[in-house]
């Protein structure tokens, strides 16, 4: 596990979060609560790191709805900041973009 996934975690854990404006409006496109990320996201599995994007570190996870459907979030931490989880954006993933029960890009 990454460094920049522990501090996400730990922040999260402590309600210490923000949501992009993109965020809320791709979780409202595909029925995502923030409840429901912020709940599951501890249990993620991280797909792909981003350590240095130009906004801040950040990585994407993958974890599932109440349902077992995958979700995809990627999560961040401001650049030169410590704090807060930026949730940057949410969806549902694309079958035809992705293998390996939606953990791989097709290339």
């Amino acid at each position: 596990m990454s460094n920049t996934w522990d501090n996400i975690i730990r922040l999260i854990k402590n309600w210490d979060i923000r949501i992009s404006e993109h965020g809320y409006d791709e979780l409202a496109a595909d029925g995502i609560t923030v409840r429901e990320i912020v709940a599951e996201s501890p249990g993620g599995i991280v797909l792909e790191e981003y350590p240095k994007y130009s906004k801040g570190p950040c990585v994407l996870i993958m974890l599932k709805d109440r349902e077992g459907h995958p979700i995809h979030v990627v999560w961040g931490i401001p650049l030169g900041l410590t704090s807060p989880a930026v949730l940057v954006t949410a969806y549902r993933p694309d079958p035809e973009l992705w293998v390996d029960d939606f953990r791989r890009r097709k290339k």
